[in-house]
């Protein structure tokens, strides 16, 4: 139980220094636009109605992320430029970390000890399942580049 503590701990930081960080990206990518020649765009009606939109309403947004694969920096970079205010972004942030450090390191030593006794019974079946995990992952690189291909392709002949 310690060392699922001292982990969760450890990520805990770790997410809120790395999401944390991301907020402020954002928020400073904002201020630049702001005052960049993209001031006139992002004055617009629509574009205000979604910034209080996002500043009243992503807070939940924001914490469910962290539950994602993905869509977390995303969130946390979109709140940080959509001006949300701390006292909104920081619970969020507290409570979306807290779940998601937990998972990681509840699920993750697990997967971790359940490879480190593979590999020291069965050495063989441990060096296959992790071939086999990198081969899904490069299938899965290689299917998504595919389809951005694709998909890019398909938008370049509809544009000519």
């Amino acid at each position: 139980m310690d060392e699922i503590a001292l982990t969760a701990g450890a990520l805990y930081v770790i997410v809120l220094l790395r999401a944390g960080g991301t907020f402020a990206v954002g928020w400073l990518a904002g201020a630049g636009a702001r005052r960049s020649r993209f001031a006139g765009r992002i004055s617009s009606v629509k574009f205000g109605r979604a910034e209080r939109a996002i500043q009243r309403w992503g807070a939940p947004v924001v914490a469910v992320s962290f539950l994602t694969v993905g869509f977390q920096t995303a969130a946390n970079f979109l709140a940080g430029s959509m001006r949300m205010p701390l006292p909104r972004y920081l619970p969020a942030l507290f409570v979306g970390g807290a779940a998601w450090a937990l998972i990681y390191a509840t699920a993750g030593l697990g997967v971790l000890d359940v490879l480190g006794r593979l590999f020291a019974e069965r050495t063989a079946l441990g060096v296959s399942a992790v071939a086999v995990l990198l081969l899904a992952a490069c299938g899965v690189v290689v299917y998504r580049r595919k389809r951005a291909a694709l998909r890019s392709g398909d938008t370049v002949a509809e544009e000519s």
